[in-house]
């Protein structure tokens, strides 16, 4: 155990001083895939089945190498150094790409929450329209950042990680808990059947005096 738990420790750190150039991603990593192991083991007891929890593994970690590819070649960051420059031009440079970013994202994710609001509707239709104009403004200036190659598939990384556990968890509210199922897996029906044929088996050998 002491040799395994230095193995997964010890390597998950070395390769991300090694590839990410950072201890830090190590043990940021290391904390959000550890817990996602656990939480799919847990519901690989409740029924889900190996093929479907790495498959959305699998989506989650195109989705973070995606995200890594964005940051790291600056493409966002064009985009909304070219919007500055052509809706914000009284801006200073060096505060204009951000405010793109982040007035775009805010307006992206508003756009998008309106739709949930709705349905929500009240007063948390618009705490969840507020909560998407927050978290796109968020997103905007994060993505504005110019990311190294290293940073940006640290980034992309903690974003699949974390992912994985957002669809394991979406997956699971969605399909339910079959209560039935588990039952029938853990209650050891077979036994005892077996026991009960085994009693009725004895009863009928043995002699009529003997019987309790």
């Amino acid at each position: 155990m002491l040799v395994a738990l230095l193995v997964f420790i010890g390597g998950a750190l070395f390769f991300a001083e090694w590839l990410l150039g950072s201890l830090g991603w190590g043990v940021l990593h290391g904390t959000i895939l550890f817990t996602g192991l656990a939480f799919a083991a847990v519901i690989a007891i409740l029924g889900f089945g190996a093929g479907r929890i790495a498959g959305w593994f699998g989506l989650a970690l195109l989705l973070g190498i995606g995200i890594a590819i964005v940051l790291g070649s600056h493409v966002l960051n064009q985009l909304y150094a070219a919007l500055g420059e052509s809706v914000l031009p009284a801006v200073d440079p060096g505060q204009r790409t951000i405010l793109a970013g982040l007035v775009t994202g805010a307006l992206v994710i508003g756009v998008l929450s309106i739709i949930p609001a709705v349905l929500v509707g009240g007063a948390a239709g618009f705490g969840v329209f507020l909560g998407g104009l927050v978290a796109g403004a968020a997103l905007g200036a994060f993505s504005a950042i110019t990311f190294d190659w290293q940073p940006a598939f640290g980034v992309g990384l903690t974003v699949a990680y974390l992912l994985w556990i957002v669809f394991l968890a979406i997956d699971l509210f969605r399909v339910g808990i079959d209560d039935e199922a588990i039952k029938a897996r853990f209650y050891p029906n077979q036994t005892i059947d077996t026991t009960k044929e085994t009693l009725e088996w004895l009863k009928r050998r043995m002699p009529r005096g003997n019987e309790s």
